[in-house]
């Protein structure tokens, strides 16, 4: 296996960094895979739902998909939750930011805010603020993330929706991940 000569970036040479760059492309290349295989993970996970969290991925992406939403969309409904086995307090910061590189500014902020906007559902029975994102209501994106929770987050745990396979969603995935990483003005 190829290393590079140096113990501190610093140190590093040209082809030092030319070396990382090209290990960088092929690790990078592999994401759509491995964002499968943490939205599979999802699979018969939190206890306490009618359905599984994978389920529930696929009933939002079912959701987007049959109202003509755009595949960038349609991949963030599927993808929303992906966060919740590794990060359950931020999830949705964890998958925003999964996607950031390879979405528009808009779906990464709405992947973003979901989790805070999915408490208007809520909240008001757990003794929190149900209006807690109207702090954003200025903000360009704020109906089109309630639109996504109230249409295709919020409803999807019933048992008896039927579902696309994930199968109809994978070649989606891919590519969105295929794309060439693009800054969002925010990194400016």
């Amino acid at each position: 296996m190829e290393t590079v000569s140096f113990t501190r970036m610093a140190e590093g040479t040209a082809e030092d960094y030319e070396l990382l760059g090209r290990l960088e492309a092929e690790l990078a290349a592999g994401v759509a895979d491995r964002v499968m295989e943490e939205l599979r993970a999802l699979k018969d996970s939190f206890g306490g739902y009618k359905i599984d969290r994978l389920e529930h991925s696929l009933q939002s992406a079912t959701r987007a998909y049959h109202d003509g939403a755009d595949e960038e969309t349609v991949v963030a409904a599927l993808l929303h939750d992906i966060g919740d086995l590794l990060a359950p307090h931020n999830h949705s910061e964890m998958a925003a930011s999964v996607l950031r590189p390879y979405v528009s500014e808009k779906i990464y902020w709405i992947l973003r805010q979901h989790g805070l906007f999915q408490t208007y559902y809520y909240a008001h029975h757990t003794g929190g603020d149900r209006n807690a994102r109207d702090r954003f209501r200025d903000h360009p994106y704020y109906q089109a993330a309630v639109d996504f929770c109230e249409k295709w987050d919020q409803s999807s745990f019933d048992p008896s929706y039927e579902s696309e396979p994930l199968s109809t969603f994978e070649p989606m995935v891919r590519r969105i991940f295929a794309r060439e990483p693009f800054s969002h003005e925010a990194d400016r």
